[in-house]
């Protein structure tokens, strides 16, 4: 499936894609944040994509006037775990943007037309998402997309940098989402 905005491509991850995987996801100002390490070489980005992004709903952000280079990733959990239990019909959006990318509007452009696919084409009845204290580029795509606090956990395990942080968990229900953007169509 390919999702698609007035400026953007969301298609599925391809192995030919690690080179600009590599690109962006080497920067510690991209993975730090969002809890993981800046990928090491090709050859791990390469196998990020066929492990964490072959999944269902896990698509690579592209720039239409940049055709297929991949400048972000977007996707949907569909699948919870006992850490992060997600019901039938629920799902945890995550994102994140190259560094050249930031302050465009970019994230929350892909933001909202994954949520508009997860509610339309997914029937979900509510989507989590979240962000680590400090990180308020998150926090502000959230916002603009109508997240709402849900809780907060004050001790979550970082596994991938071993380390303990503050996490805002937010939600967006379906209602709401309707009430926002639906009535602007």
């Amino acid at each position: 499936m390919v999702l698609q905005t007035d400026r953007l491509l969301l298609r599925k991850w391809e192995t030919d894609d690690a080179a600009d995987l590599y690109k962006y996801a080497s920067d510690e100002r991209i993975g730090l944040p969002a809890g993981w390490p800046p990928h090491k070489d090709e050859a791990y980005s390469r196998a990020i994509i066929r492990t964490v992004f072959a999944r269902d709903e896990v698509y690579a952000i592209c720039m239409k006037e940049h055709g297929r280079t991949v400048i972000g990733s977007i996707g949907l959990t569909l699948e919870g775990s006992p850490e992060r239990p997600i019901a039938e019909n629920e799902a945890e959006l995550g994102y994140w943007i190259g560094y050249p990318f930031w302050g465009k509007g970019i994230a929350t452009e892909a933001a909202k037309e994954l949520l508009r696919h997860g509610f339309e084409d997914l029937n979900l009845s509510r989507v989590f998402c979240a962000y680590f204290e400090g990180n308020e580029r998150s926090k502000k795509v959230q916002d603009k997309c109508g997240f709402k606090l849900h809780h907060v956990n004050h001790m979550t395990r970082v596994v991938m940098l071993g380390e303990l942080r503050v996490e805002y968990v937010n939600v967006l229900t379906f209602d709401d989402w309707s009430k926002k953007f639906k009535a602007n169509e």
